[in-house]
């Protein structure tokens, strides 16, 4: 059972997969969603009044929230960036309960996720703390400099690898699963399978471990990006 990337066609001499296909789809998905919303908010009211008003400000205050929980006051328009992360790897994740291929069942896509952190940590470092940022690369000593260094180069592997595995690993058993029931000579074991089995199983690795680990790549890049920044 192959559980990698299918490449759908050929154009130009470049393989378009699947990871690439299904991305493109939730991009041109979220943007076509931003648009209608952003049309309608010169309707909006400063007390609400229609259900996607109220249903809007309450993720954008939400998602403000808890930035400012986890990076402060100062760092809160953070908020707007990880709101854009956050809706394109919940929806990635949620791809497997429409029978597609989710982009974040791919080290690449999770990869470039986890190498946008990597820039913002050091971005920010550098921004905030200037020439003392590179001094934290020689301390407690300067010969610990090479572990330094590996030790930033961790993050984005850890934040991407957490993701990628996380998902492959529900969309192998779900493929594990959906290819044992079709198997299945007994009629009564695959109406139970699809009936019951399926969608319990789907509640899990989709759905809640689909939004769990979004939380928690969101959550761990706003961390590693307010330790970098440190007390100001």
């Amino acid at each position: 059972m192959d559980f990698g990337a299918k490449i759908i066609t050929t154009i130009g001499g470049v393989n378009i997969t699947q990871t690439m296909m299904n991305t493109w789809i939730i991009i041109i998905a979220l943007t076509i969603v931003a648009l209608i919303i952003r049309a309608k908010i010169n309707k909006f009211t400063d007390v609400p009044t229609t259900k996607l008003q109220n249903i809007v400000e309450l993720l954008i205050e939400t998602m403000e929230n808890f930035t400012i929980q986890n990076m402060g006051e100062k760092y809160k328009y953070f908020g707007n960036w990880f709101f854009g992360v956050f809706c394109f790897i919940l929806v990635s994740n949620y791809m497997g309960l429409l029978s597609f291929r989710s982009p974040t069942a791919d080290l690449g896509t999770t990869l470039a996720l986890a190498l946008s952190t990597f820039t913002l940590i050091h971005f920010m470092g550098i921004k905030v703390n200037k020439g003392g940022y590179f001094k934290g690369y020689l301390e407690p000593m300067p010969l610990l400099l090479p572990l330094n260094i590996i030790g930033e180069l961790a993050t984005p592997l850890s934040l991407s690898l957490r993701l990628f595995g996380n998902i492959l690993g529900g969309t192998i058993i779900m493929g594990l699963v959906y290819s044992a029931i079709e198997s299945a000579g007994n009629i009564i074991f695959q109406v139970v399978g699809f009936g019951l089995a399926t969608p319990v199983l789907h509640a899990y690795f989709d759905i809640f471990a689909g939004f769990l680990q979004t939380f928690i790549f969101v959550i761990l890049s706003m961390t590693f990006i307010r330790d970098k920044i440190g007390e100001e």
